[in-house]
């Protein structure tokens, strides 16, 4: 694999010694939300049945600050599809997907990345399995190749040597490589490494960006960005779900809702966990609190909604377009401050 030349200048290295940049994820949630793609398999056949869907929620990203427009190709490899039983769509659903996030990207300026991500299959005691990864994960950068793509983000890895082969495929390619981890209750990679001596590992190894994505919400994520940052020279990734994990629940699929008499299972995790999502105020102090420790290059993971992309741009010292329409209550008919309003009406805002 060579890579083509990068469409864009400057590109993510140059962008990341200029200030912090943003790249917004959470396409699975989302769009099963709006009701485009099952919960579950979570295979993102949107991209073929509703092209047009995945479009919007790439501008609407754009719109709210994020400076990359990531192709919607996670989850969307061979193993993925071979549980579903549509193994023929592997190739048109991807280079679809690059597709739309490259006319995203081209009309808003944004960079283009590509994304290949973990594969359920890689078994460290199995070495047919490692052959069946970076197999996987080289048709999918060729392909992210061929589209043009600034830059392959290899991302929610919980066998940081799954991402060192991922890391490998991607460097074939002469393009950056963003390297992200996933960290489930034990605080340790599944082969039993810190997450700052496998970000170590990964930065030796030649990725531009390393850090964390996904499983942990930004209150259980912090504490890891904490050991990250000092360790490594290159730039730290943070990329949470937005929800509120706490140390005894320090992920989303361990947070539980005794509260709640309807769950189908004793988890919330994935369709239940409204109670639990970070408002716009929350994020936006994860984000000071990241940039303060190191971080550079943010974003959110499953469960972000462009609302949330948008308190991140605006913590960062940006106003991207969705700004114009940030909230002012001072118009609000109770409780707003602008004299034109109706008296009676504020006065009234203590019986709402």
């Amino acid at each position: 694999m060579t890579s083509h030349s990068a469409r864009r200048s400057p590109g993510l290295l140059e962008r990341l010694k200029s200030g912090p940049i943003i790249c917004a994820e959470g396409y699975l949630f989302e769009l099963e939300r709006r009701g485009y793609l099952q919960a579950g398999a979570y295979v993102p056949e949107v991209v073929l049945e509703h092209p047009e869907m995945v479009r919007q929620l790439h501008r609407e990203f754009v719109h709210a600050g994020s400076d990359v427009v990531e192709a919607f190709t996670y989850y969307a490899h061979r193993e993925k599809l071979r549980v579903i039983g549509k193994d023929d769509l592997l190739e048109p659903l991807n280079r679809q997907a690059l597709a739309i996030a490259k006319e995203v990207a081209e009309e808003s300026d944004a960079l283009l990345a590509g994304d290949i991500c973990n594969t359920n299959i890689y078994d460290p005691a199995d070495p047919a399995t490692h052959r069946q990864v970076r197999a996987m994960f080289e048709e999918q950068v060729t392909w992210a190749v061929e589209a043009g793509v600034d830059f392959v983000i290899g991302e929610t890895f919980g066998y940081a040597e799954e991402a060192l082969v991922a890391l490998d495929v991607i460097l074939q390619t002469e393009l950056p490589a963003v390297i992200t981890l996933t960290f489930h209750r034990a605080k340790e990679t599944r082969e039993g490494l810190t997450p700052e001596a496998a970000c170590q590992r990964l930065a030796d190894a030649g990725a531009a960006v390393v850090g964390l994505n996904c499983c942990r919400g930004p209150r259980t994520m912090l504490p890891l960005l904490e050991r990250i940052c000092p360790a490594v020279e290159v730039p730290v990734a943070a990329l949470p779900v937005p929800y509120r994990t706490h140390d005894d629940e320090p992920t989303f699929q361990s947070l539980r809702d005794p509260g709640s008499e309807s769950l189908p299972m004793d988890m919330p995790f994935p369709t239940a966990l409204d109670p639990f999502t970070c408002n716009r105020y929350e994020i936006a102090g994860f984000t000071r609190r990241a940039q303060d420790l190191g971080v550079s290059y943010f974003g959110l993971c499953c469960g972000a909604a462009p609302h949330h992309i948008r308190s991140m741009a605006e913590a960062l010292g940006r106003k991207p377009p969705a700004s114009r329409y940030s909230p002012d209550l001072s118009k609000h008919a109770y409780f707003g401050s602008d004299p034109t309003l109706r008296q009676h009406n504020v006065e009234y805002k203590n019986q709402l």
